[in-house]
Order: C-alpha cells, then structure tokens, then sequence
C-alpha cells in the first residue's frame, strides 16, 4: 500500500542527476523505494527552476534538458506552482525565523507541505527538519 505523497527538494534532485554530487549515491539508492512507497512525488515550479539551473551549470544543457523530460513524464511526479497567496506565507515564514538562513524557494516549500499535508521531505536541506518535517534520508 503506497503512502500518499513525499516532497522533493532541489539538493535530492540534483543529487540523482549529478553522479559527483557528494548526496548521489544515498539519492540513487534510496529513490527506488521512494517510487515503491509514495504514490505522488510533490515539488514545485521553485524547485524545478533551481534544479534546472544547478544542473546547467554542473553538468551542461543535455543533461538538464533530460531532467525536464523526466519531470515532466512521470505522471506520479506532481509540479505544484506558487501563488500569491503560498508565496504571502512564505514570506511570513522569513519574518518569523529571523535566525534561520531559509531561502524564498525553502519558504515556499514549507508553505505547500504544509498545505498538502505532507510531513516527509526528500531532501539533505537541515532547513525542512528545523520546520519539524522529517527528512529522507
């Protein structure tokens, strides 16, 4: 029986295309029961922009234009887009934590788990454990 959805972050990824990045061989092991466990995979407009960049700029155009193609063709992997409203929550999120380092795109992150109800994150980011979401790995 799946669970019903995960959130995945930038640096996870980044981490499955980039072979060299110090998370690839956590990610890459750990993705198959990712797909065997959660029946939607949710990230977001942010964090695929971030992706496509990071990946661009280590690993060159093919290699991010084949990301893109596999976000977009899987159907379990779910692209939610910001809003103003999200993005109002998530700069009410930077206001509060004035001692964190939160990026705009980790705000907005925490904004949508929040609303989708989704406690796990796969991520290496400390920030979604300091907003009390339980990181994978």
């Amino acid at each position: 029986m799946y669970r019903e959805s995960i959130f995945v972050d930038t640096g996870a990824w980044v981490a499955l295309a980039d072979e060299d990045d110090s998370h690839h061989k956590n990610a890459a092991s750990i993705f198959p029961s990712l797909l065997k466990t959660y029946k939607r995979l949710i990230t977001s407009n942010f964090i695929v922009a971030e992706s496509y960049i990071l990946i661009l700029k280590g690993l060159g155009h093919k290699a991010a234009i084949d990301f893109l193609d596999k976000i977009n063709s899987s159907p379990r992997i779910i692209r939610i887009y910001s809003t103003s409203d999200l993005e109002r929550e998530a700069e009410e999120t930077l206001k509060k934590y004035l001692d964190q380092d939160f990026s705009y795109t980790d705000a907005v992150s925490f904004a949508i788990m929040e609303r989708q109800k989704i406690k796990q994150a796969f991520s290496f980011d400390k920030h979604f454990q300091t907003m009390g979401f339980v990181r994978v790995p």
